[in-house]
């Protein structure tokens, strides 16, 4: 009551109440004003953290593009060393076995020219020069697949590698899988490395044949040209309008889910366990076809099987015609300098140059086959000669006797070499280059085609 009739007392606590009023907001508007400032706060941390969590991704995935790549170069370093050290294994060996070839070869053709071609022995020895030609064929297919040179993109006929692949295929499919060739009688040229080629192949079909290993199943090889126009871009975008050779690989296997379907040429990817393979041999493939301007395309469906479409550039080239003739091509007496170090086709050589017209001079040494033709150059019309020879090879003998002799004319035979082939034979002035073992009908062909093109 005394509050209330006191008019000072009540204006005090009118001012007293406005004071904390006003203490009231500015404590709100400070306490607004932190909170604003906490959530800028918290807002720039937040951009922060994610910036950070997105460079940190973008980091890690970058971190294991370099462990993949360093590990495909790795692993592509194994592979490459493991090549070459088959390669070197093969070149041995194929100059070796083809030196045993050389032998059977040219034997059997000598029994022939002896042997009345209308008698049961004449038709067995053909049936030895067809295994020997088999067997020449297949030493060349694995020299083809374990040599180290870099590609040779060139035109080339498919069919024969096709064919060789098939076989080397067949022998090594279990009695559950049905292989099943659907190749044309003729193919036209394609640009090709044949190594590359031979490894496309085998890849694909070393593929179709995990994927049947426990079901078995049928594995078809097919082959033919079709022509690409500016409609067909959907489908095959990749592609050029043109001509292309169409190779199919197909399997009854378990196919390929469609989740990673779009993965299956990533490196390291298989869906193979990790004991049948290492996951490079699509990726491997991919890479292959696409240097050589084609393209691959898989169609899977899960438990149906798969079919893998590659696509080669077909040349407009004709491969040229061999020449057929009634028999090997006689000589007119020509003296010949002969030189091997293998002494038994050294025997063999004389024999069937001999019986070809011509007069030979045998060595088994290069160095003394140089020494024979220094001490009488104008006495040979031409020098047939191994390769691979202890102190001097075949292409530095050839070197010397054409110093001595500019214009003469030399053939170069090989085994193997690494080092030399056809090309670069001929770079170094050499007329012919013959691959062992030597039918009588090659050799013949290449010691007239030398002789006639000799320098005046």
């Amino acid at each position: 009551m005394e509050a209330t009739n006191n008019p000072s007392r009540i204006a005090s606590l009118e001012a007293r109440v406005q004071e904390l009023t006003e203490e009231l907001q500015r404590t709100r508007e400070g306490y607004e004003t932190a909170l604003e400032r906490c959530r800028r706060v918290q807002t720039e941390l937040e951009a922060q953290v994610k910036a950070r969590d997105t460079e940190l991704a973008r980091a890690n995935q970058d971190l294991q593009c370099q462990i993949l790549e360093r590990r495909r170069v790795e692993f592509q370093l194994q592979q490459n060393q493991k090549m070459r050290a088959i390669g070197t294994l093969a070149g041995g060996i194929a100059h070796d076995f083809n030196n045993i070839l050389a032998a059977i070869l040219g034997y059997t053709e000598m029994a022939m020219m002896d042997t009345d071609a209308e008698s049961p022995v004449y038709r067995r020895l053909g049936n030895v020069l067809k295994a020997c030609d088999r067997a020449r064929d297949l030493v060349q297919q694995i020299l083809t697949f374990s040599r180290q040179n870099d590609a040779e993109i060139r035109p080339l006929a498919p069919l024969p590698i096709l064919k060789e692949t098939i076989k080397l295929l067949r022998a090594g499919l279990p009695s559950t899988i049905e292989i099943e060739s659907r190749l044309p009688a003729q193919l036209p040229m394609v640009l090709a490395d044949p190594a590359n080629l031979h490894q496309v192949v085998m890849n694909l079909c070393t593929n179709a044949r995990e994927a049947m290993i426990e079901t078995g199943g049928r594995l078809t090889v097919a082959a033919e040209v079709i022509e690409l126009t500016k409609r067909d871009r959907r489908r095959a975008p990749d592609l050029l309008p043109g001509r292309y050779l169409e190779l199919t690989v197909a399997d009854t296997g378990v196919g390929i889910a469609p989740e990673v379907l779009d993965r299956v040429f990533d490196p390291y990817f298989t869906t193979q366990a990790r004991k049948n393979g290492a996951g490079l041999g699509l990726a491997v493939v991919h890479g292959i076809v696409h240097r050589h301007g084609g393209s691959i395309h898989i169609d899977s469906t899960l438990g149906r099987g798969a079919t893998v479409t590659v696509r080669l550039p077909v040349v407009d080239t004709e491969k040229p015609s061999a020449t057929i003739g009634e028999g090997p091509a006689k000589g007119g007496g020509e003296h010949i300098l002969f030189v091997d170090d293998e002494q038994t086709l050294v025997h063999i050589g004389q024999q069937m140059l001999e019986r070809l017209g011509y007069t030979v001079t045998c060595r088994t040494s290069s160095v003394e086959a140089l020494e024979v033709f220094r001490a009488n150059p104008e006495r040979f019309d031409l020098v047939i000669t191994d390769q691979t020879m202890p102190n001097m090879t075949g292409t530095e003998l050839s070197r010397q006797v054409q110093t001595l002799r500019p214009g003469l004319p030399v053939i170069l035979c090989s085994g193997f070499s690494e080092t030399i082939g056809s090309e670069k034979a001929m770079d170094c002035g050499i007329r012919g280059f013959l691959l062992k073992p030597i039918a009588l009908r090659d050799l013949s062909q290449a010691i007239r085609q030398a002789l006639n093109h000799a320098a005046p």
